[in-house]
């Protein structure tokens, strides 16, 4: 919260001017003030400026104070105004009127300026202390249902990657695998919190078009066909048709979309070059080859991670974003090792 707290808006209003004079100067320093000499003026003063607080005389010759205060609270913008009453009346039963009318104080004249000074500022005191723990607690109740709803969207991130995996037992966990390495990267490039997440989001979900290929291809132990090739090379494009639908700035269907896309625009499905392949991809694109190299396949054993790095190093500034690469590499001189169960993005 900003240290520079505004000021709280006072209406004083009195059909003496005389009185506006010696309230407004022992409360002007520390508020913002208003005044009206009648109920017509005051009605017009208080919609506009919206005050916390209205200081209302009640005997006043066009339109009294109580019959104001009825006016005033009709109004929806006023709801939240307190008043005090501010009177020459000075007998209990005056005092009850006012106090059962909704006001929060009555203040009798003459006026004492101290006594004024010290019950608006303890009245809005409280008020401001109000208001700022209904603040806090409806901040509360929207960061519970975005946490709320960020778990449902994560359970179905992770259902979805199940299922794909499901189709795909040879592979599975390489998802997950991917996005633990795609978030390592991430992480070593600087990338924003709200950034490594929409990454990691998209890894875990990079594959999923691969429902729309038949499994027996999938899992097919020997070499594929051209014919079969082709229908794999489908899923990235079914997986943009699945994801297009969410929108958010992490632009997901995209990224998925773009996952095999190469910087000399030898990839596909559209052939994209260079700046045009959006970054989240270029990291996603190194992290699934190392990983795919480093790991078993049906139609072969898995090469390890010292392939997998001459792989993207021989490559590098041609299919292989440079920056991404050379963070990649000394990931695994570092000693990175795939975890055999990926990662959760509940981590």
């Amino acid at each position: 919260m900003s240290m520079d707290i505004e000021k709280q808006k006072i209406l004083i209003v009195d059909d003496a001017v005389s009185n506006i004079e010696i309230i407004n100067d022992a409360l002007q320093d520390d508020y913002i003030t208003h005044f009206a000499t009648n109920a017509k003026k005051a009605l017009e003063v208080a919609l506009s400026t919206t005050p916390d607080l209205i200081l209302l005389d009640v005997v006043m010759p066009d339109m009294g104070g109580y019959e104001l205060f009825g006016l005033l609270k009709k109004e929806p913008s006023l709801k939240d105004a307190s008043v005090i009453f501010v009177t020459a009346l000075n007998g209990g039963k005056d005092e009850s009127i006012g106090l059962e009318l909704g006001a929060v104080d009555y203040i009798t004249k003459p006026i004492n300026q101290n006594i004024v000074k010290l019950r608006v500022k303890n009245h809005l005191a409280l008020k401001r202390q109000a208001v700022l723990e209904k603040q806090q607690m409806q901040q509360e109740l929207v960061e519970q249902n975005l946490n709320r709803v960020r778990r449902l969207f994560y359970g179905a991130v992770e259902a979805l990657t199940t299922m794909a995996e499901t189709r795909d037992p040879y592979t599975a966990g390489h998802q997950r695998r991917v996005a633990q390495l795609a978030r390592a990267i991430a992480q070593d490039m600087m990338f924003s919190k709200d950034d490594l997440e929409g990454l990691c989001i998209a890894a875990m979900l990079h594959d999923i078009g691969k429902v729309n290929v038949p499994a027996e291809i999938l899992s097919k132990p020997g070499k594929i066909t051209e014919i079969e090739f082709s229908l794999i090379k489908t899923h990235s494009e079914v997986g943009y048709n699945i994801l297009k639908s969410i929108h958010s700035e992490w632009q997901l269907a995209d990224v998925v979309y773009q996952h095999h896309e190469k910087l000399d625009g030898s990839g596909y499905p559209r052939g994209l070059r260079g700046d045009s392949i959006l970054l989240a991809a270029r990291v996603i694109t190194v992290a699934d080859v190392v990983e795919a190299i480093s790991s078993h396949r049906p139609y072969r054993a898995a090469l390890g991670p010292e392939i997998a790095m001459s792989e993207i190093t021989s490559r590098k500034g041609i299919c292989y974003d440079e920056d991404v690469v050379d963070v990649c590499v000394d990931l695994f001189e570092k000693g990175f090792v795939f975890n055999p169960a990926g990662i959760c993005i509940f981590d």
